[in-house]
């Protein structure tokens, strides 16, 4: 393991402000954290309970990115999080929230272990169940495909020998890159297909394939994998929403000497003499530290940074990457003990769109969509709202692109017309109720229930996503992964630049558990060592 902040000189507490000639706001740090995703929380809790004095700074007066959850007509909706995996004890996501200290916090409701997914194709009236636990997943789906248990088997044990490559997603420390070098070059729906000829099941395989934005010919069978893996093993929904992870997971921090700060937008982060010294914050303030990690896009990071140690070619390779396609998400307030509450999620693809609903055309969009229930907590055998959600590229939006609807940015332009002068205008809002109708009306195909009993409804379009979440386009899962060249698209926790690293879902993979695992790499960069990684494992 090369060296990191423990072998800088500087031991974990001391003063990073003193070293660098400076006093930051409200003290010095070790380490400062930008962005209070899942991603920058869980780095800076592993980095505070390792010993290290740490602050995260979110430029929104809400932390949590992806993790934010909002209100509409007293009913809660997720930002991002409608259900997690590896949550039952000694699974990965378990474990290192164990590890945090918030495991026992959480609210959390199981999903149905005989289906967590539903696959529906079509008119095809048959309803095809992911179960949790392999051997349930096995022989739900050989229940349905009986000539196949052959196949799903050999696609099951292949999930899971791809995962077991993976060192940190198995919470396994000192491992190496050759561990999961050969597998990192196999094509997604290469593989798939190969187990079996059945065009039904084929379709099924890549049901839930929205959770990664599947392509063809392009994404790995690794990403797959790992994803659906994380589910298989178990399936979980936060009852009180996703925004809940944030608040316990500041208060981790906090507990172990650390800060969480809101409304800090950082403006420019500063290297002197080859290392990081310092960030300039939107106020004009700086705040010190020996090290920084940004969990934001890398190309935001970089547009952050101006030194010349992050060279033309480096800034180039990654603003050349490709970000996964966008979004657009309805949110809808059901009529009371209306529509009954059911405990797993739908993925509905149009017949053969399994590898193509991100290649829609205006008339047959959308080709796909993924739909999830929120439970009601006056009666919890009926839903309260569904979220339903479906592909949506950023040029469809690009003329609204130069408007902004965050609160931070309306709070900016005090003066200029405030939050009304960001009003994306009636256009706008005719061009989300026409996606709306065109969206329920394909819903309403298999859940003409739904429709009846929509007490109000509420879309976000990709701008929606860029404004609030922070993703430059509003993309889903940041940088897109590719088996053709997968040294490219995987990038590296360590900069040119010494003290700053990266964090986040654009490292190794997306999602809750994803940008946890890249954030023990980074952790381990940082800190020069993996022990702590056993320590995870074993709380």
């Amino acid at each position: 393991m090369s060296s990191g902040i423990e072998n800088s000189g500087l031991d974990p507490g001391a003063s990073g402000g003193a070293r660098h000639g400076g006093a930051a706001r409200g003290g010095a740090f070790d380490v400062l954290v930008i962005g209070s995703g899942i991603g920058g929380l869980v780095c800076a809790g592993v980095l505070a309970r390792e010993g290290l004095r740490v602050c995260v700074l979110e430029k929104n007066p809400q932390i949590g990115g992806a993790l934010q959850t909002y209100t509409r007509d007293k009913v809660l909706f997720d930002a991002g999080v409608h259900y997690m995996g590896g949550l039952a004890p000694g699974q990965n996501l378990y474990q290192i929230f164990k590890y945090l200290g918030i495991m026992d916090e959480l609210h959390l409701t199981r999903l149905d272990e005989d289906a967590f997914d539903t696959i529906l194709i079509g008119d095809d009236p048959t309803e095809y169940a992911f179960a949790q636990g392999y051997d349930r997943f096995v022989d739900t789906l050989a229940a349905r495909f009986p000539a196949e248990r052959a196949g799903i088997l050999a696609y099951a044990d292949a999930i899971r020998d791809v995962c077991s490559r993976f060192p940190l997603y198995n919470l396994r420390a000192g491992g190496v890159y050759s561990e999961k070098a050969g597998v990192l070059e196999t094509d997604a729906r290469t593989t798939i297909e190969g187990f079996t000829k059945n065009e039904k099941l084929r379709e099924v395989l890549a049901g839930n394939n929205i959770l990664y934005a599947g392509q063809p010919g392009k994404t790995p069978f690794y990403v797959h994998a790992l994803v659906l893996n994380s589910f298989i093993e178990s399936s979980w929904k936060c009852t009180d929403g996703g925004g809940q992870l944030a608040k316990v997971l500041a208060r981790s921090i906090r507990s172990h000497g650390g800060d969480v700060r809101t409304r800090a937008e950082v403006t420019q982060i500063v290297e002197e003499n080859g290392r990081v010294t310092h960030l300039v914050l939107a106020d004009g303030s700086k705040v010190y530290a020996n090290a920084i990690v940004s969990s934001l896009h890398p190309a935001q990071t970089l547009a952050l940074t101006p030194s010349a140690l992050l060279k033309p070619a480096y800034r180039g390779r990654i603003g050349s990457l490709e970000n996964s396609i966008a979004s657009f998400c309805v949110n809808l307030v059901l009529q009371p003990r209306t529509v009954r509450y059911e405990k797993h999620n739908y993925y509905y693809m149009r017949p053969g769109c399994a590898w193509t609903q991100t290649g829609y055309t205006g008339a047959d969009w959308p080709r796909g969509y993924a739909l999830f229930y929120g439970r009601s907590r006056t009666d919890p055998s009926y839903a309260s709202s569904v979220t339903i959600m479906s592909y949506m590229r950023y040029d469809e939006v690009a003329p609204w692109a130069g408007t902004f609807n965050t609160v931070a940015h309306a709070e900016a332009r005090a003066g200029e017309g405030g939050a009304h002068a960001e009003a994306r205008g009636a256009d706008y809002e005719a061009f989300k109720r026409r996606k709306y109708g065109q969206l329920m009306r394909c819903v309403a195909e298999r859940f003409p229930e739904l429709a009846a009993e929509v007490a109000h409804w509420y879309a976000s379009t990709p701008l929606s996503f860029r404004d609030y979440l922070g993703t430059a386009d509003g993309s889903l899962y940041g940088i897109v992964k590719d088996y053709r060249n997968p040294v490219k698209t995987i990038i590296p926790a360590r900069t040119k630049v010494e003290g700053l690293f990266l964090t986040g879902q654009n490292l190794n993979l997306h999602g809750i558990l994803g940008a946890a695992i890249s954030s023990l790499a980074t952790c381990a960069d940082l800190l020069g060592r993996d022990d702590f990684v056993e320590k995870i494992k074993n709380a």
